[in-house]
């Protein structure tokens, strides 16, 4: 167990290590000058050049990228070009919106999917099974800036239940910061809810045709009884792959779903540094991202182990 999980670990941190280094060349081949872009056309070549000199723009790329590197190790992330506040301090603030966002959106995405997966497995071949699968299949192909966007009409525009938009922070009324992620929260969640269906109950028609379930229900247990007991469980490892990926799914749906509901978290934060060229946040910003995802794979990985024995020992 001690060998698969260094493992584990160490590609953990040679993951992080190329995407910092393919971010890092992406961003610093883009054309244009960057401190042209910040000052304007009409600035002068010489106030171009003490910016660029501050900027460190003038230093050969690779003590650029190991000054980076070394600077988020000692948790120094740089100024933001354009905003003049520590990188740091935005992401954490931003991040107090997006997580519990993407918190909230796996939360639903796995009360609405595992449920529904299962129930369509169980009536294999019926009605409801179909019913079900087209129904998924509909939440897969719709994107959910569009759900949103049905939601907002519907529960905000509509109902007035909830608000369209915008975001109250957690500290002057929780309640109402909760309920400004409602929406946001069932348009990520919905489509991933759909793929999560569909991968439970393929899972669970797999196994139910496994010896263990015949065995199982050779001693008496019901077809349910069995597949709840022996065939849930079984079916794990290719849910929880999903799982980890669709954690990534809506780290990076954020983006958009930040902008379309006003709401100011990371991925609204990363989507203007991107269109105001602020290189420093955007390279930061998105490392983090990558951080986030990283570490989200890495604990699958680990739980694979625990959920089969079999797996770890074979891998170590």
């Amino acid at each position: 167990m001690t060998l698969y999980l260094l493992r584990r670990i160490f590609g953990f941190f040679v993951t992080l290590f190329i995407a910092a280094a393919v971010i890092f060349i992406l961003l610093d081949l883009l054309p244009g000058d960057p401190a042209r872009f910040i000052l304007g056309i009409n600035a002068t070549p010489e106030a171009v050049a003490a910016l660029r000199l501050q900027m460190g723009l003038d230093d050969p790329a690779l003590l650029r990228f190991s000054n980076w590197i070394f600077g988020m190790l000692r948790g120094d992330f740089g100024v933001s070009q354009t905003q003049k506040l520590p990188v740091a301090g935005l992401m954490v603030e931003r991040m107090s919106v997006t997580l519990p966002l993407t918190v909230f959106a796996m939360v639903i995405s796995v009360a609405v999917g595992l449920p529904l997966g299962i129930l369509a497995a169980r009536h294999r071949g019926k009605p409801i099974d179909t019913a079900l699968m087209v129904l998924a299949q509909t939440g897969v192909a719709v994107p959910n800036f569009w759900f949103g966007m049905l939601l907002t009409l519907l529960f905000a525009v509509t109902l007035h239940w909830l608000p369209p938009g915008g975001f109250t922070p957690w500290n002057e009324d929780f309640w109402a910061a909760s309920r400004g992620l409602v929406l946001p929260s069932l348009a990520l969640a919905l489509p991933q809810a759909a793929i999560l269906a569909r991968v439970m109950r393929t899972a669970l028609v797999d196994v139910s045709t496994q010896d263990f379930i015949r065995t199982a229900r050779a001693k008496g247990m019901t077809f349910g009884e069995a597949m709840w007991r022996h065939g849930v469980r079984n079916a794990l490892l290719p849910v929880l792959t999903i799982l980890g990926l669709q954690f990534a799914f809506l780290i990076a749906g954020t983006i958009i779903v930040e902008n379309v509901f006003y709401l100011p978290g990371l991925g609204k934060l990363i989507y203007t540094a991107i269109l105001e060229r602020d290189l420093v946040l955007v390279r930061s910003g998105t490392i983090i991202l990558v951080l986030v995802v990283s570490f989200t794979m890495l604990v699958v990985d680990l739980a694979y182990g625990f959920v089969d024995p079999r797996l770890r020992e074979r891998r170590a």
